[in-house]
């Protein structure tokens, strides 16, 4: 940060790379989800820069309307009044000064995850230059018939007092209860059923299948409302199924979606019977009592009056409640300010359509077409006072003005302004573009749009992504905001369950970044990053992270204090051993695979496919067969040190995008120069050796087996063994230092006894175990082991050979028989090899 290696230049003769962080809310700090997704972020950015890209990831947040008016309102409620009682003006003011005291917490966090974003642009939903952003656009839309005032149903929260979006309805199961009502008399009855019985005083019609022969004798006419002096009518209308309960249900157009539309198509009045708090305001009994108050005087008025037909109890449904306070949620009919979205809809989806943008995984290119062919119209008024005001002044005699950001407001008596805020979601769609600097055609404008990848998680690609791509087209004549749109999962406990705080299984990424830090943290999740799939996570997991880098620190070290090298060039291939051969051409295909793995968004295989390189190849191989290199000196010992230094170069640059920190303290260490953030991406060079990588293996199945063989027989580690190597005529031959080092075996001498043979790749490997084990015991053992592995063998192969089984069971049951066979095959073969191995007692 401090070199200005993040920051993007925007007169910059690079191709931009441009990524644009989802904005988090100014109220929130960094949780798993927040850590998973700046991870991507990151790693595609800090590649992109040192392929030579004038890549730009932008910060920013939110102001966040209803989180951050909470705060507010909490903080003035200990202080013992409230927003009423100080007024809008000073409110504002208020939010303002909670902002710069405790909002933006989380941009510390990002820090210390590492997020190269580019501080210098950091970005606000409510700073001047976005502001004036959304004034420009809403000013374009209203002019173009695209907002428009009218009342509708919208999810209205009685706690927050105002109209919330869709993404800020959590659904949860309740135990409600399930009523069965009587309405009317004699022949003209009809039974509806409804969880929200309280409604039923805005009832205005009862309404039946046009084509139920029920309750053809009734459509049209009208019929008694219980506890009301009022008589609704029975219409007939195809949106009811007639399969589904009694094939009747009540209509209360005024708090129910689907009941005003049914009220539009019948012409029915809306009656609405709660006020913005939940409290009937329907004159009589009832008047004053909160929604579930009425809803058990009404059940119990009913029932004495015999109306009650059936009662199912506890009825579990699914209720909205908002996400901000948990209150359920109230449909409600409302005056609100609408965006027209069929057309910007259509725009959405063609661009998905013809290609211009990409949605990766493409399987989830259906969820977003589902959506963006049947969104309905978007509520963006906001019944707040933290937000953009809604640009809109009403006149003494009915008139209605919309200013732009750079019109002058009507004055003079009996002008007043829209009291009603705007959606954050509003604000946050034109990110990609308002951001850089529009409605001005900035340098970083021009430079920098349309953005590269969106990564975002599939649970908002409705709210966000949608509307992101909507105001792009419309504002940027038809430029989409993003090329690609990377959709992630979400991030899980070790078991697959969401986290939640009643199931008290919510990690702070911050407590893990202190044990085991946030190169631990980061590794862990993009290893876990399956495009769209969700992520399952554990401390174990992180723990393993830390473990790894770890490894890749000492590993380091030992290179650093052995004279690795990055000077100068590469020997040729002729000057080098088949281990150099050998490791230099895996370097060459995991920097092929990490590359394709990268263009592909799989996070998880190139986290996978590093981690095996660097720990099983070249740590547990190449570093291992290195020391019998260094230790025998000359010019093979510099050549290595050189292979080491380069493969240690590669392997500390393909990590850096996702391990930051300590592969940047490493590669300056190991080569001197300025910092990994800036260094050249690894390119495959092309060399590979298959012939040395065939003797490579070899030579590690030589030494493979020969560890099992010892461990089977009891020696520990260290233990040294007499043995005599048979490797004439095999490559083998020049590895023999290495192979005696590795299995800690020494020359024959005198008294040698052969009481053990491995015959392996070709070679021969003879051990002296006289005295180094309990021959008899030993025996005894594997004789043990040898009638268990024949037991499971027999068991399995009855149940393979059962027709009746084999037809009735699973695959995947069959498949898990075969396997145990396979396996106990597999050990009678290994035991009695070892058995016949042991020396004569």
């Amino acid at each position: 940060m401090e070199a200005g290696y993040f920051e993007a230049d925007a007169a910059s003769d690079k191709p931009p790379y441009t990524i644009v962080i989802p904005p988090p809310n100014v109220t929130g700090s960094l949780h798993l989800g927040h850590a998973f997704q700046h991870t991507l972020m990151d790693a595609l950015t800090r590649r992109k820069r040192m392929q030579g890209y004038e890549a730009l990831w932008l910060p920013g947040m939110d102001h966040a309307g209803i989180a951050t008016q909470n705060k507010v309102e909490q903080q003035l409620a200990e202080e013992g009044t409230s927003r009423q009682d100080i007024g809008r003006e000073e409110f504002v003011r208020r939010t303002w000064q909670w902002k710069e005291e405790y909002g933006g917490r989380i941009l510390g966090q990002m820090r210390r995850l590492g997020d190269g974003v580019d501080w210098t642009r950091e970005r606000f939903t409510m700073d001047e230059g976005l502001s004036k952003a959304v004034g420009t656009i809403f000013k374009r839309l209203y002019d173009d018939g695209l907002i428009y005032r009218a009342e509708r149903i919208i999810n209205w929260c009685p706690r927050c007092l105002t109209a919330i979006s869709d993404i800020e309805v959590e659904y949860q199961d309740d135990a409600g209860e399930l009523v069965s009502l009587r309405y009317g008399e004699g022949d003209e009855t009809v039974v509806v059923a409804t969880t929200r019985v309280e409604t039923m005083l805005g009832d205005t019609a009862v309404a039946v299948h046009p084509d139920d022969a029920r309750y053809a004798h009734l459509v049209g006419r009208r019929i008694k409302l219980p506890l009301t002096d009022r008589t609704i009518p029975v219409v007939a209308d195809a949106h009811v199924d007639p399969e589904f309960g009694t094939g009747a249900v009540k209509v209360t157009p005024a708090h129910d979606p689907n009941d005003f539309a049914i009220g539009r198509r019948h012409d029915l009045e809306s009656l609405t019977i709660m006020d913005e708090r939940g409290v009937i305001t329907v004159p009589g009994p009832f008047e004053g009592l909160d929604r579930f108050e009425a809803r058990s005087a009404i059940v119990e008025a009913l029932r004495e009056q015999g109306r009650v037909v059936a009662e199912k109890r506890p009825y579990v449904h699914s209720v909205g409640h908002c996400s901000r306070c948990g209150t359920t949620v109230e449909p409600r009919l409302s005056l609100q300010w609408w965006v027209k979205v069929e057309p910007l809809a259509k725009a959405a989806g063609d661009a998905v359509r013809d290609g211009r943008v990409r949605i990766h995984p493409e399987d989830m290119s259906k969820r977003y077409f589902d959506w963006v062919d049947n969104m309905h119209d978007w509520t963006i008024s906001r019944q707040l006072w933290w937000g953009h005001r809604i640009p809109v002044w009403y006149g003494p005699n009915g008139e209605t003005v919309c200013v732009g950001p750079d019109d002058e407001a009507p004055t003079g008596e009996g002008w007043t302004q829209d009291t009603d805020v705007l959606d954050t979601w509003f604000s946050s769609a034109l990110w990609p573009f308002s951001t850089l600097g529009w409605p001005e055609r900035t340098p970083s404008l021009e430079k920098f749009y349309p953005t590269d990848t969106l990564v975002t998680g599939h649970d908002i690609i409705f709210f966000w992504v949608a509307r992101m791509m909507m105001f792009g087209l419309y504002a940027m004549d038809g430029t989409p905001p993003f090329h690609t749109i990377a959709l992630t999962g979400l991030v899980r406990d070790e078991h697959g369950k969401k986290m939640s705080k009643s199931f008290g299984n919510v990690v702070d990424p911050l407590d893990w970044m202190d044990t085991y830090g946030a190169d631990a943290v980061r590794f862990t999740l993009a290893r876990g990053a399956n495009p769209g799939a969700d992520v399952p996570i554990g401390e174990d997991w992180v723990q393993a992270s830390r473990n790894f880098a770890n490894k890749v620190w000492n590993a380091t070290r030992f290179a650093l204090m052995n004279g690795a090298t990055v000077e100068g060039e590469l020997p040729p291939p002729e000057r080098l051993s088949a281990t150099d051969r050998w490791i230099l051409s895996r370097l060459g295909r995991t920097v092929a695979a990490v590359d394709a793995y990268y263009d592909d968004y799989q996070f998880a295989k190139l986290s996978d496919a590093l981690y095996h390189f660097a720990w099983d190849e070249v740590f547990d191989w190449y570093v291992e067969l290195s020391k019998t290199t260094f230790a025998a000196g000359g010019e093979g010992a510099a050549v290595s040190r050189r292979v080491l230094g380069e493969v240690l170069d590669v392997t500390l640059r393909l990590l850096h995008p996702v391990i930051p920190f300590v592969t940047d303290t490493l590669w300056t260490a190991l080569t001197g120069r300025e910092s990994v953030v800036v260094a050249e991406w690894p390119a495959d060079g092309g060399f590979r050796d298959e012939a040395a990588e065939r003797e490579i293996e070899h030579l590690q199945e030589v030494i493979t087996e020969v560890r099992r063989f010892r461990a089977d027989q009891g020696l520990q580690p260290g233990q040294r063994v007499p043995a005599r190597l048979d490797l004439s005529g095999t490559p083998l031959a020049a590895h023999e230092p290495a192979i005696r080092a590795l299995l800690r075996l020494q020359p024959e001498g005198e008294g040698f006894q052969a009481t053990a043979t491995l015959p392996i790749a070709g070679a021969a490997v003879a051990l002296d175990l006289s005295g180094t084990i309990d021959v008899a015991a030993e025996h005894k053992r594997l004789t043990k082991d040898l009638g268990a592995a024949e037991k499971e063998k027999a068991q399995a192969e009855a149940k393979l050979a059962n027709e009746a089984f084999l037809a009735k069971a699973p695959d995947q049951v069959v498949d898990k028989i075969r396997g145990r066979l396979a396996k106990a095959e597999a050990d009678i073969a290994r035991i009695t090899a070892q058995r016949a191995a042991l020396p004569r007692a």
